[in-house]
């Protein structure tokens, strides 16, 4: 049986703006919240630092231990804030296993604001020669995930008019 914790999954690709929603939800709605990024072993992380795009054998044993911390953070009776960049709709699908409703926020926007986003920020592993290859790997939200109530929102938008939407849209509050 489904638990009745909720799990927004702010995905998309570097420098859309997930953590800065996903921080800004957590704090409004005083959920938990996480970063994909801490649920990756040294190895992805040093194959990502040294400019090599990651690939399915190193995304899985990631995925899972995010689907397992939303189960065992609904077990609990908490529902998430999560960031991941959930780029192919199998990745979704996986993810979609945890307990409880799983509703995906995709941040989505041009390629140059992207560029201009990744190349401004410091302090980050992911360096942005590997936009391209994320941008070529991103699979959309399908027509399905987005009937079953995940979102598609515009990155050109302001973080509290994102924030704003995502509240408003999903009747959070």
């Amino acid at each position: 049986m489904k638990s009745a914790a909720t799990h927004l999954v702010v995905m998309g690709v570097a420098g859309s703006g997930k953590s800065t929603l996903a921080e800004s939800l957590s704090h409004r709605l005083e959920w938990p919240m996480a970063e994909a990024d801490e649920f990756h072993p040294a190895a992805n992380i040093a194959k990502m630092n040294s400019g090599t795009p990651l690939d399915d054998n190193d995304r899985w044993p990631w995925l899972h231990a995010i689907r397992d911390w939303m189960t065992a953070q609904a077990s609990e009776g908490n529902s998430t804030v999560l960031t991941c960049s959930a780029l192919k709709h199998s990745y979704r699908d996986l993810l979609s296993g945890a307990a409880g409703n799983v509703v995906f926020v995709h941040l989505d926007g041009s390629a140059e604001l992207l560029g201009d986003r990744i190349g401004n920020r410091k302090g980050h592993f992911m360096p942005p020669t590997l936009l391209p290859s994320q941008l070529a790997t991103l699979e959309p939200l399908t027509a399905s995930e987005l009937d079953s109530g995940s979102l598609r929102l515009d990155i050109a938008k302001s973080p509290d008019q994102l924030l704003d939407e995502v509240i408003s849209t999903l009747h959070l509050m």
